[in-house]
């Protein structure tokens, strides 16, 4: 990233003061997830007699069903869950920009092979995709991360070819080919570092959109399994408490919502700071 979309982030940051705010939310969770150990309590030591707490002084998120701390059980699953969306990110990105790069380099045949292999991938529910490999292959976090990782590559692919075709045409591009580098480094060191604005974008929605799938996969059971937690779990176990402790839904789910629009947020920033001037409203 150059000075001057750096300095085109930094304009958006100012005018967009929810950037801002969406920064600082991400910030503090991402920090109180990675010191989740300094709680004072075990998130899954069970403490029958204090089940079902509500949120106090000693309990500032009350207790679950168990007895165990709620926030100290939030705080671990901010780490699972946010681990999840940033992992499987890195894997998602990692392949789609593989494949949108070669894709849109190559062109022709190379080109319509990958294109409607995404396309019949694209064509397949994902989710429901989701559920059938995970009800098959051993629960667990590495599992979640893969196959999210694994099934939601295609979009950031798409558009990755898309800038491909603008990018190989470019002065610098054509002269590095005309010059004798092999394709590879092409692609390495002129190509793709172009495109890393496009691709960061991509990357802050992705984000986004793993942490819902495991929050959606973790609420039906077949996520995060016992006694670990994620916020997708937390809410799988609030259903049967609604009633009597609303409050077991209401703290999980309010953690997924500010997550998941807080990249959203920064998403749209990031976009309208790298989109031509002339694009913009």
């Amino acid at each position: 990233m150059n000075a001057l979309k750096l300095r085109q982030v930094v304009a958006q940051f100012k005018h967009q003061k929810l950037a801002i705010a969406a920064l600082v939310v991400l910030l503090v969770f991402t920090l109180a997830s990675i010191f989740a150990f300094l709680s004072p309590y075990d998130p899954n030591k069970l403490v029958v007699t204090e089940r079902l707490q509500s949120p106090s002084a000693t309990h500032w998120f009350g207790t679950d069903d168990h007895g165990r701390d709620y926030l100290s059980r939030a705080l671990y699953g901010g780490r699972v869950s946010l681990s999840v969306g940033f992992l499987s990110m890195i894997i998602a990105v990692g392949i789609g920009t593989t494949v949108g790069t070669i894709s849109g380099y190559f062109g022709g045949w190379v080109d319509n092979v990958l294109m409607r292999m995404v396309d019949v991938l694209m064509s397949i529910p994902s989710f429901f995709l989701m559920l059938i490999l995970n009800a098959y292959l051993k629960p667990g976090i590495t599992t979640i991360i893969v196959i999210i990782g694994m099934l939601s590559w295609m979009n950031i692919a798409r558009i990755v070819r898309a800038e491909t075709l603008s990018v190989k045409e470019r002065e610098y591009v054509l002269y590095a080919r005309v010059s004798g580098q092999s394709t590879f480094n092409i692609i390495v060191k002129h190509i793709v570092p172009s495109m890393m604005p496009t691709i960061i974008v991509a990357a802050t929605i992705s984000i986004a959109s793993s942490i819902m799938m495991e929050s959606s996969l973790s609420f039906l059971g077949l996520g995060i399994q016992p006694p670990n937690s994620s916020w997708g779990s937390m809410l799988n176990s609030a259903q049967g408490y609604i009633g009597d402790a609303p409050y077991m839904a209401l703290f999980p789910g309010f953690l997924i919502l500010l997550t998941v629009l807080s990249f959203n947020f920064l998403g749209d920033v990031l976009r309208t700071a790298f989109e031509p001037k002339a694009n913009r409203k």
